[in-house]
């Protein structure tokens, strides 16, 4: 299982098309995934203040693209690194069948940081 943390309405346009698509396939050429410790680290460097956040609980088996395992890249470069940076990261390279997401979890902010939820499969 590997994660992929969207806003709301994105998730929702994918859910109308069939297929899951991020920004950053179009400028980078993947999609920006995460291993289940690496979400919280993510969430916290790269979407502190925003709202309306899921996550995307994606099996890999049922990926129609392929997955590198590979050194992080940053999409917002102004945005701190993920203290999970000497980790390697999934990288999606296409986009995303619905039928491969398993489950979308909310994701919330609390006063500390964004908080691991529970529903999340590992």
């Amino acid at each position: 299982m590997i994660y992929h943390i969207t806003e709301r309405s994105n998730w929702a346009k994918a859910q109308a098309t069939g297929l899951y698509s991020a920004p950053s396939l179009e400028s980078e050429g993947f999609i920006h995934c995460s291993a289940i410790d690496q979400i919280l680290p993510v969430a916290n460097s790269m979407f502190r203040g925003e709202r309306n956040l899921l996550v995307l609980c994606i099996d890999e088996s049922k990926l129609g693209a392929r997955v590198l395992w590979e050194a992080p890249m940053h999409p917002k470069p102004s945005a701190k690194p993920p203290a999970t940076d000497d980790l390697l990261f999934p990288h999606v390279y296409g986009p995303i069948a619905v039928a491969a997401v398993k489950k979308a979890v909310d994701l919330a902010e609390g006063d500390s940081g964004f908080e691991l939820p529970a529903e999340l499969p590992r």
